[in-house]
């Protein structure tokens, strides 16, 4: 197998064709993964409730990019947690989870819309839990051609899609976890993802001085992997994410790409304003 993909490998570089990279790297990543793995679920430390918060996305320079909202409600047992930015070109990123927090998180279903020019094409995403069925649907901006992908995965328990923020509040202090998401690319591929606090950071609320714990969530790649990721230039960013540590936890930043292939940007909180 090895010397199928270094084969794949050296046709690509001879011909020097870059837009087959991407497809080269899916048939690399189901040829080398190495199937379900050992799941260690986040314990609940902090119980999620009914919130409505005002978010921010911006650049790395903090050039405004787009508002947003997160809501989330609890029904019964299970928690719904939306996510939503509107972009200024009419573009919409819409990512909700439904979670169980008994004794420790776990994600019930994930559904994400992707729509409109800022993305590569308009994508819909489904994913649910008890049966492990997913249902991916995109349509090219170029042709308009629709495309369904659809199947079954064997989701470990600790699959946190949408949750990344949930996850790091509820981490110890010295906590060191590895969990699972699934990249949708479209076809969707399960990923371990490491987490570790990088150190702490002092911020300002007002005039007040907090502590803020830096917390890095890397992909865990294998060699092979690796490998041809830098080789394609494809190595995944780490994401960060950054919570206050009071006696109750509080998100205040996030670093990350917000969607597969996208550019890395950030989330804050933002305070509603009176209209002059």
């Amino acid at each position: 197998m090895k010397r199928i993909i270094h084969q794949l490998t050296r046709s690509i570089a001879k011909r020097q064709r870059p837009l087959v990279v991407p497809g080269l790297m899916v048939l690399i990543t189901l040829l080398l993964w190495p199937g379900p793995l050992a799941a260690a679920p986040i314990p609940v430390r902090f119980v999620e409730g009914v919130s409505h918060g005002f978010l921010v996305l911006r650049t790395l320079k903090g050039e405004l990019i787009a508002p947003g909202e997160l809501l989330q409600i609890t029904r019964g047992r299970d928690v719904d947690s939306r996510m939503i930015f509107h972009f200024k070109d009419g573009s919409v990123f819409d990512e909700t989870v439904v979670f169980s927090q008994d004794r420790v998180f776990t994600m019930q279903s994930y559904h994400l819309v992707q729509r409109g020019p800022l993305f590569p094409e308009d994508t819909e995403v489904y994913l649910e839990r008890d049966s492990g069925k997913y249902r991916v649907t995109t349509k090219s901006h170029k042709n308009g051609k629709e495309k369904v992908l659809e199947g079954t995965l064997n989701l470990p328990l600790d699959v946190y899609n949408g949750m990344v923020l949930t996850v790091a509040k509820n981490l110890l202090k010295d906590a060191r976890e590895t969990v699972h998401f699934v990249a949708f690319m479209p076809k969707p591929m399960l990923i371990q993802l490491k987490l570790w606090p990088a150190g702490e950071h002092k911020v300002m609320v007002g005039d007040l001085e907090k502590t803020a714990i830096h917390y890095v969530f890397r992909a865990k790649l294998s060699s092979w992997l690796t490998y041809f990721a830098r080789l394609f230039g494809r190595t995944p960013p780490d994401y960060h994410a950054w919570i206050l540590t009071d006696e109750v936890p509080a998100f205040v930043r996030f670093e990350g790409p917000l969607y597969t292939t996208g550019p890395v940007w950030r989330i804050e909180l933002m305070s509603p304003s009176w209209p002059e």
